[in-house]
């Protein structure tokens, strides 16, 4: 009889991992590096409007604000202000609906 038959098969929520894991809070930011040289300025402006876009999800999805419909503009920028950024354009919140409905 082989071996693996023997063994009882883990739970679906049981962990398989043989240690473990470490997780070394809190979490420290990867150190920033220079973005690469020699594109056009509309791809800086687009890079840096999506990374903002994205902080911007993801801080309404912890503050309990699931879906698209529920983002406003003006509850965007407020939540931009509160986690001190400067308030986003009307594009730039559009974007972040569009990460919170493609997220899904």
């Amino acid at each position: 009889m082989p071996a693996a038959a023997l063994k009882p098969k883990p739970l679906p929520t049981q962990s398989t991992a043989q240690h473990p894991v470490l997780f070394d809070s809190p979490h420290e930011p990867v150190t920033k590096r220079p973005l690469p040289a020699g594109r056009p300025r509309e791809w800086y402006v687009t890079h840096n409007r999506r990374l903002k876009a994205m902080r911007l999800a993801i801080a309404l999805l912890d503050s309990g604000i699931y879906l698209p419909a529920q983002a406003r503009d003006e509850r965007i920028r407020s939540k931009a202000q509160e986690i001190g950024m400067r308030p986003p354009s009307g594009t730039t919140c559009h974007m972040v609906r569009a990460f919170m409905r493609y997220s899904r």
